[in-house]
């Protein structure tokens, strides 16, 4: 790139030096990295009280306080301003044209794809396609502005635009471009608006002809909106069009299969593959089928592709062992599943939570939490989801009225609920008591666990555990008073991170 020092000031042409900053001017080359100069939160605090208070205000006026601030502008400066407002266009695009104005300060595609994030954010359509024009005038458009800009026009139904805007580029020299479009439809597929995408894809197709990496991301986006049809639809418009199916798409479509209880759809397209291209079949997929073989009790099928796998040389993860353990102990075969997990070298989460999820399956909860201190023992750290099914195995998906009321669900739960002002949805589980014949919901315990994930919960946790070894109830205590230990140490760490 090159920059004329005659239109450029000294001060800048040092600094450019020093820190090796390029500044796009009129191409949308690379940016070189450079530090970040740090913010003074003072200044930042003041610019945005100024920006929010006076927004309204005429510009002249505005400007005139901006710059009675006395800050420094800069990049990072201009992107803090944008993160106090996520969702409020006025304020950063005022800010936006007072940076106009300073002859020192020049913006990057960074600072751009930001401010028009905002913008977008906020739903003002007209100055949102007003700054994406100027971007592409100054030569300021990346892969990111496409994501942003077909992103919001998509969730704003604004569909004659999104084509608009792909021609719109190229009249700035941003040509038609796969790749480009290609992230476009993975961005949208991944935000829901695969409906929008399909239908870009398809007003294009003169442009920019989609490959198997576009109609790959269609079916992601169609299977993970549940819409097999459209998803089947596309699968056949790529065969047509002469492209193979990636193992990523294959995969994709036989979970979605599974998910929706069509398993012998799912089978039919695994033995299509086995049939017609078995060399293409990793790990991945025969960890998938064997997975949902365990889940749906068909153990023997499961061994049989199992088997498969290790004749082709395949190893077994701890993932796929995990998923035979659960289905042994599904038909009660405990003993075959205790010998795979202590041939298992280095056993992972995966592992315990399949052995644990089984033992709970057989209403063995009290081994279950053998397996729990078992694993904590060997270093393998639980996670939130261990705890959720150790308390839903010990006290049940709707909770359990105990004999002992300092220890019953409707004290430890109920009640802190009540504790962490979330009354409201402690009151349906209240019900229960008033009328005994009431259909208890299912108790969220993620969210209640969550409530409690501080430093008030560690407190409540060692008393709960405390009570409930009172009652004789140890392993819901070891429970109890592991996951507040964790807690506990997670504090300290916080504390640590912010200490001086």
């Amino acid at each position: 790139m090159s920059i004329r020092p005659s239109t450029m000031p000294k001060t800048l042409l040092t600094l450019l030096f020093h820190h090796l900053r390029t500044l796009t001017t009129d191409s949308a080359l690379p940016q070189l990295a450079s530090p970040i100069t740090p913010v003074s939160p003072t200044h930042l605090l003041r610019v945005c009280t100024v920006l929010y208070q006076q927004q309204e205000a005429p510009e002249s006026k505005l400007h005139i306080n901006l710059k009675r601030c006395d800050f420094e502008l800069t990049h990072e400066f201009f992107l803090q301003v944008c993160n106090k407002f996520p969702y409020s266009w006025r304020p950063v695009y005022k800010f936006f044209q007072f940076t106009e104005t300073q002859p020192h300060f020049k913006h990057t595609p960074i600072t751009l794809n930001k401010m028009v994030d905002v913008i977008g954010k906020s739903r003002n359509i007209e100055l949102f396609w007003e700054v994406l024009q100027e971007m592409g005038r100054r030569h300021l458009v990346t892969d990111q502005t496409f994501r942003i800009a077909l992103k919001t026009l998509a969730s704003a139904r604004e569909l004659k635009k999104c084509i608009e805007f792909f021609h719109l580029m190229d009249g700035y020299d941003y040509c038609y471009n796969l790749e480009t479009l290609n992230k476009v439809v993975e961005t949208l597929c991944k935000s829901k608006l695969v409906d929008e995408a399909e239908h870009i894809v398809t007003k294009l197709k003169d442009c920019v002809k989609p490959n198997d990496v576009t109609y790959k991301y269609l079916i992601f986006g169609f299977c993970d909106v549940g819409d097999l049809i459209e998803a089947s639809k596309v699968w056949n418009l790529m065969v047509d069009e002469g492209f193979e199916a990636d193992i990523e798409a294959v995969e994709k479509m036989m979970d979605s299969l599974f998910k929706t209880n069509r398993f012998g759809e799912a089978l039919k397209l695994f033995q299509s593959m086995r049939t017609k291209r078995i060399d293409d079949l990793g790990l991945s997929t025969y960890r998938l089928v064997i997975n949902w073989m365990c889940k749906e009790g068909k153990l023997g099928q499961a061994y049989l592709v199992f088997d498969e796998m290790q004749k082709r040389g395949i190893q077994a993860d701890n993932m796929t062992l995990a998923s035979i353990i659960y289905g042994l102990l599904t038909k009660s075969r405990v003993r075959e599943a205790y010998k795979i997990m202590e041939g298992i070298e280095k056993p992972d989460i995966n592992v315990y939570h399949g052995l644990i999820k089984g033992l709970l399956k057989l209403r063995r909860a009290s081994e279950a939490t053998q397996v729990f201190r078992e694993m904590i023992k060997r270093g393998c750290e639980p996670t939130m989801h261990t705890y959720i099914m150790l308390l839903q195995g010990h006290l049940g998906k709707r909770g359990r009225k105990g004999s002992d009321p300092l220890v019953n669900f409707d004290t430890i739960f109920v009640g802190g609920l009540v504790k962490a002002g979330k009354s409201l949805e402690a009151t349906k589980y209240v019900e229960r008591v008033i009328n005994r014949g009431l259909e208890v919901p299912r108790f969220d315990y993620s969210k209640f666990l969550h409530y409690y994930s501080n430093e008030e919960g560690v407190v409540m946790f060692e008393e709960v555990a405390k009570k409930l070894r009172e009652a004789g109830l140890f392993d819901l205590a070891e429970i109890f008073s592991r996951y507040g230990e964790k807690m506990a140490t997670r504090e300290r760490r916080r504390n640590r991170a912010l200490e001086p």
